[in-house]
């Protein structure tokens, strides 16, 4: 069981675009810099600039863009056990979630979702790479595609919090989490994400019909605290998704979220 901080604001977040920009102090945004009409692989020199800059590869029928995220292993210097780590690639199939649902008089239903729970990896970053997951919003037979939820937090680096373990008792949290200033994103197929080193993040929250399947890359050496630090916490962060349904039933997505994506 995560210690659960003994104090939390009470905040709620309207989330955001998922982009490189307004993510770049979180992490990486992974997505093509290509748009999806090119089908014949183009002269490097006639593209926009764009870093990195793209090669030819797989005899002129490919583009290569290298490095597009870093692969980071702060173990071998950083972790106080000293014990190396290895590279990992994990599965983590990702089922949707059930929002809460807010009842407003003279008002339409809203749905939100609870955030309880930060974790944070102090050695490595972390991607997640969806897979079977296309980046339109919609498949062949017209359903809407699922999105997924990304909720991160700064770290506040060299303080302290308190907070309640399972037993009950005080301990103390070092680089906790900014609690107020969390920071909720929409994703979609097309887009991969990497949580930087030590970057507080939310579980992955999947919203939609069906479930996503996600490829996780990552450093670990097999302690459990070096490998991920949690925080947990009661009432107060919530994300507001809007209108009721709006993400579990295909025909209400509203066309604007898209637009932004």
């Amino acid at each position: 069981m995560a210690p659960i901080l003994t104090s939390n604001p009470t905040i709620t977040l309207v989330p955001e675009p998922l982009t490189p920009i307004n993510f770049a102090p979180f992490g990486t945004v992974i997505c093509s810099p290509l748009p999806r009409e090119i089908s014949v692989a183009p002269q490097p020199s006639s593209l926009p600039p764009y870093d990195p800059t793209p090669v030819l590869a797989n005899q002129n029928s490919a583009l290569k863009y290298s490095p597009i995220s870093p692969l980071i292993d702060g173990y071998t210097n950083g972790c106080p056990s000293g014990k190396p780590s290895s590279a990992r690639m994990t599965m983590f199939c990702c089922f949707p979630r059930k929002p809460r649902i807010i009842n407003a008089k003279q008002q339409p239903e809203k749905e939100v979702f609870d955030v309880r729970i930060l974790e944070r990896h102090p050695f490595t970053n972390q991607t997640f790479i969806p897979t079977d997951l296309s980046s339109h919003s919609k498949v062949g037979d017209g359903e809407e595609e699922p999105i997924f939820l990304v909720v991160v937090a700064p770290t506040l680096k060299g303080e302290v919090a308190t907070a309640k373990n399972a037993a009950g008792e005080t301990i103390t949290i070092r680089d906790p989490p900014d609690l107020r200033n969390v920071k909720a994103f929409i994703a979609r197929g097309g887009q991969a994400v990497t949580y930087g080193v030590g970057t507080w993040h939310a579980p992955m929250v999947v919203l939609g019909p069906r479930r996503v399947d996600f490829v996780v890359v990552q450093h670990v050496n097999g302690v459990d605290d070096e490998d991920c630090q949690e925080a947990a916490f009661g009432e107060g962060i919530v994300v507001d998704l809007g209108v009721k349904g709006q993400y579990g039933r295909p025909e209400k997505t509203p066309a604007r979220l898209w637009a932004k994506l």
